[in-house]
C-alpha cells in the first residue's frame, strides 16, 4: 500500500459497548500496529482524515457526530466499525436508537462484526487510506480544472 501521506484517524464512540473500541484500540498495540501503515490517531477533527465511528446513533450523539463530520477538512473517509456502527445491531430495536452511523452522516467503509477483530479494523483503515487518496487526487483535478477556467 503506498500512501502519499499518512492519514489521521478521529475515533469517536457513539453508543457502543466498548467492544469494538477495546479492539480498536488493540489495533494499535505492537502486535497488530496500524501505526506502521502511517495512521496517526487525533482527537482534534480539523486534523482528521479518517472518521472512525463505533456504536449506534441516538438522539443525543446525532447532533455531535454532524458536527465533528462538518468540522473535518475535505476530502475525508468516514468508516463505520461493528455491526451496532453499521446498522444498529442488536440495539436498532431500541426505543433510544436511530440507526447506523448512515442515519446522520454519508459512510465509506462499512467494517461488520461484534465486536469486530483488529485485522478487521486495520483492514478497514488500509482501503480507508485507499479512498482518502482516490478523493485526494480527484480534488486536485478539480482545482486544476477550475483554474485552467478561470
Amino acid at each position: 500500500m503506498k500512501l502519499s501521506k499518512s492519514p489521521w484517524v478521529l475515533h469517536y464512540d457513539g453508543s457502543s459497548c466498548n467492544g469494538c473500541d477495546l479492539e480498536i484500540l488493540d489495533s494499535t498495540t505492537p502486535v497488530y500496529d496500524v501505526e506502521r501503515f502511517g495512521v496517526v490517531n487525533t482527537g482534534n477533527p480539523k486534523h482528521a482524515d479518517i472518521f472512525l465511528i463505533t456504536g449506534g446513533i441516538n438522539a443525543q450523539n446525532a447532533p455531535v457526530v454532524k458536527q465533528l463530520y462538518s468540522q473535518m477538512p475535505d476530502p475525508k473517509v468516514v468508516v463505520a466499525v461493528g455491526i451496532c456502527a453499521c446498522d444498529g445491531g442488536v440495539f436498532k430495536d431500541c426505543y433510544n436508537i436511530l440507526g447506523g452511523v448512515n442515519k446522520v452522516i454519508p459512510v465509506d467503509i462499512y467494517v461488520p462484526g461484534c465486536a469486530v477483530k483488529p485485522e478487521a479494523v486495520i483492514d478497514g483503515l488500509r482501503k480507508a487510506a485507499e479512498l482518502l487518496d482516490q478523493k485526494q487526487k480527484q480534488m486536485k483535478k478539480k482545482r486544476a480544472a477550475a483554474r485552467k477556467e478561470g
